[in-house]
């Protein structure tokens, strides 16, 4: 299992405005409303360990298409704001990458938008449906401790918004709170990056921790699939996948509860 993990991971690569409560997307002329937020990783080492990283592409690239083609309007953002740093990792020869990777090397119009990102704390929330937190081993570094995103994230579930997020993007859910001040995971259904694809990829020392443990120890009801294979899950309003191979699974599942 270590051989096939390292073998998979080196092929493939790692003041917030109030809105009013909805249960679903409004319609303009007759259609579904559907705007998405994505806010991606600034950081671009792991923690203090000083280990090359950022966001995971084919996490970030595979949700923007679908729901882009699936009719949502995007709003791509990041923590910092700038340039989105990328896991070279994450990128191989034209030619090797998966479908929206490649799609994405030959779109100079959504690479612009990669390289130049508004800060999400500068963005007003009240007309989204969806916010969606790609992974990467970046966003260790910068989500789990974010007062700003845990309370984006409490105020699109407690409007009935979808809150979603891939691989180590649940990391970005470990702050926030439910109304009476538990977890935002507690007894909820979550999947993210196991701890089993953590040690195949040799960076079980490197986290500064363990994503699975925390969601867990968070009293988050942890689903997992097998190691590196699609597997997302849907608890309401939460959506969420285990690694970058589940991106597009949770991507429908988004556009799926949005056109509902």
């Amino acid at each position: 299992m270590l051989a096939a993990g390292v073998a998979w991971f080196a092929a493939h690569g790692s003041s917030i405005a109030q809105t009013r409560r909805r249960d679903a997307p409004e319609k303009q002329g007759g259609k579904t409303r559907m705007n998405i937020l994505m806010i991606a990783t600034s950081a671009d080492k792991l923690g203090q360990s000083g280990h090359a990283t950022g966001v995971w592409l084919e996490e970030l690239t595979t949700p923007f298409y679908a729901f882009r083609d699936g009719g949502g309007e995007v709003t791509l953002a990041s923590i910092e704001g700038g340039a989105i740093p990328i896991d070279t990792r994450s990128v191989k020869e034209a030619g090797q990458n998966e479908a929206s990777v490649e799609r994405y090397l030959s779109d100079p119009a959504f690479r612009h938008r990669v390289a130049d990102t508004p800060k999400f704390t500068n963005i007003d929330l009240s007309g989204f449906d969806a916010v969606f937190l790609p992974g990467g081993h970046g966003t260790m570094t910068d989500y789990p401790e974010n007062s700003a995103l845990a309370r984006l994230i409490e105020q699109f579930d407690r409007s009935g918004r979808i809150v979603s997020a891939v691989c180590h993007g649940p990391a970005g859910l470990l702050s926030a709170r439910k109304a009476d001040g538990t977890p935002f995971v507690a007894g909820r259904r979550v999947s993210a990056f196991a701890d089993s694809e953590e040690r195949a990829v040799g960076l079980e020392h490197t986290v500064p921790f363990l994503l699975e443990d925390r969601l867990r120890a968070s009293g988050a009801l942890y689903e997992r699939g097998p190691d590196f294979t699609s597997f997302a899950i849907q608890d309401g309003n939460l959506l969420t996948g285990q690694n970058p191979a589940s991106a597009a699974r949770v991507a429908n599942l988004v556009m799926e509860r949005l056109k509902a």
